[in-house]
């Protein structure tokens, strides 16, 4: 473990419709240091939208950073000074979604094709901002199959003051494929990643895409600055208890699994008082955590069972556990 651990050593990526702050609350439970992100907050939505609905979290959530998508450098400088103010540790501009609603905004994976413009938003949100600003982008766009794509993209914003680089080790195909399938369809090229650390050694690097296991993010690490784990943590949360003890030089996690459910009910019950939320709006983000476990599959179905939204949420917690408890082996006795 080196003496001195990255901020962006470990991370959970920033995904849309998943990673709220009832999923990030979660996800603090089971580590303390990775770093996490936001959804995609767009420069539009939080400049004329309600600023306390999109940038809303509890102080347990850092480090936190939040991601912004859009194009205009005022804009993104206006937005930085808003993330700012509202305490979080890092603004991140997606330069990596592919979903052709975020095209048509001009912003996300199509802005890789126009570095200079990426360039002159960082260096607005640099100038208007102390805390670090950081672009998460893939490898290339559509099928164009040159690492020498990526390196200038990366040569030309870092020149304006971005000194972390977070990349997705795939091409996005901007025509022609779902979100679902261009993360999965163009090949992963995690070489590709590795080689930008190599020809950028005083920039941060952070390796995203197609990690699973602990054993994939030791063996990335020994080539960059970071690994930025997606779904993988999403679906099977569980796996980040080992993170802080096995990656980020922190204590194991203290709590079971049953004593994550606990938490997560208590603060159900805290934001239904608080904001009115629905059990259900949080349960949907800790499916996963007993992954595994025998009655899982039966305990899944009551916190997802809809027809109980009307129930307190400790209700269904009772009904749950029993099925849970039921799938376990029996006690040995005697």
């Amino acid at each position: 473990m080196p003496e001195a651990v990255s901020p962006w050593r470990l991370s959970v990526a920033p995904m849309l419709d998943w990673t709220d702050k009832h999923c990030r609350h979660l996800h603090r439970l089971l580590s303390q240091k990775t770093r996490l992100y936001t959804e995609m907050v767009t420069t539009g939505a939080l400049l004329h939208g309600a600023e306390r609905r999109h940038l809303r979290f509890d102080a347990v959530e850092h480090p936190l950073a939040l991601q912004l998508g859009g194009s205009e450098p005022a804009d993104l400088a206006a937005c930085a000074r808003i993330g700012e103010r509202w305490g979080y540790d890092e603004i991140n501009l997606n330069c990596g979604c592919p979903s052709e609603r975020v095209q048509r905004g001009a912003f996300g994976a199509c802005l890789m094709a126009e570095p200079h413009l990426v360039a002159d938003g960082v260096k607005a949100m640099v100038d208007a901002v102390a805390v670090p600003v950081t672009v998460k982008h893939r490898i290339g766009i559509d099928r164009v199959d040159s690492y020498d794509f990526v390196r200038d993209f990366v040569g030309t914003v870092a020149e304006a003051g971005c000194g972390v680089f977070i990349v997705h080790a795939r091409n996005a195909w901007l025509k022609g494929l779902s979100p679902k399938e261009n993360r999965e369809i163009p090949p992963l090229r995690h070489e590709r990643v590795y080689q930008l650390k190599r020809d950028f050694p005083r920039l941060t690097i952070v390796l995203n895409g197609g990690v699973t296991s602990d054993t994939q993010i030791a063996e990335h690490l020994r080539h960059v600055d970071g690994v930025m784990v997606g779904r993988e943590a999403y679906r099977h949360p569980w796996i980040m208890s080992r993170w802080d003890a096995g990656f980020l030089g922190g204590a194991p996690c203290a709590l079971s699994q049953d004593q994550v459910e606990a938490e997560m009910v208590a603060y159900m019950a805290r934001e239904r008082a608080e904001d009115g939320t629905p059990w259900s709006a949080i349960a949907r983000h800790m499916l996963g955590l007993h992954q595994g476990r025998r009655g899982a599959r039966l305990w899944r179905q009551v916190w997802s069972d809809h027809r109980l939204k009307t129930q307190p949420a400790d209700q269904v917690w009772a009904l749950a556990r029993a099925h849970l408890q039921a799938g376990e082996p029996a006690a040995v006795t005697g």
